[in-house]
C-alpha cells in the first residue's frame, strides 16, 4: 500500500505569526533552518516559588519599543531548563515553554526557548522543530507567505 503524501507549505524567510495562547498577533519572525528550537524574545525572565511549593516562570514578552508590547508579565507553570546552542555557537541555559503558533490559519503546538533577543532584528525565531512538524519548506525569496495566503482572494463557488 502506497503512503499518501501530504503537500508541504512554503514559508518565506520572514513570516508574520500569531500566538493565540499569548494573545499576540502579527509578530515578525525569522525562519532559521540552522536553529533546532524556536525562540521568543523575553526580558525579566525569572522563576518564583509560590506559597504552595510550586514554581512559576515569569517573563515580559517583547520590548517596550515593540508595537505589540503590553507590559503585562506572562506566567508559565510548565517549563524546562535546557542547554541551547546560540547562533554564535555558545551553549546557554534557557527556559523552554510549549505554546501554540499559528501559520496559514493552522495552530501548531511547539517549543520555544525564552531569551533576550533585543540585539536581534526579529523577536521570534522559527526553527527546524516546527518546520519539520508543520511540513514546511523555506523559499528565501518569499516573505509573509502565511499572511498572504490567509488574505488572498478566494474563488467563488
Amino acid at each position: 500500500m502506497k503512503k499518501q503524501r501530504i503537500p508541504k507549505r512554503v514559508v518565506g524567510r520572514r513570516e508574520l505569526v500569531d500566538f493565540p495562547q499569548l494573545n499576540l498577533w502579527g509578530v515578525e519572525a525569522k525562519v532559521d533552518t540552522g536553529a533546532f528550537t524556536g525562540a521568543l524574545h523575553c526580558s525579566n525572565i525569572h522563576v518564583e516559588a509560590l506559597p504552595d511549593g510550586r514554581s512559576v516562570l515569569r517573563v515580559l514578552l517583547l520590548d517596550e519599543e515593540h508595537p505589540k508590547f503590553d507590559g503585562c508579565p506572562l506566567e508559565f507553570a510548565e517549563f524546562t531548563l535546557r542547554d541551547i546552542k546560540s547562533s554564535n555557537g555558545e551553549v546557554q541555559e534557557r527556559y523552554v515553554i510549549r505554546t501554540v503558533i499559528r501559520l496559514f490559519g493552522e495552530d501548531f503546538d511547539t517549543e520555544f526557548s525564552l531569551s533576550d533577543r533585543s540585539d536581534m532584528r526579529y523577536p521570534v525565531l522559527i526553527g527546524r522543530l516546527l518546520l519539520r512538524r508543520g511540513r514546511f519548506v523555506v523559499d528565501v525569496s518569499r516573505r509573509n507567505a502565511s499572511y498572504r495566503f490567509l488574505n488572498a482572494p478566494r474563488p467563488r463557488p
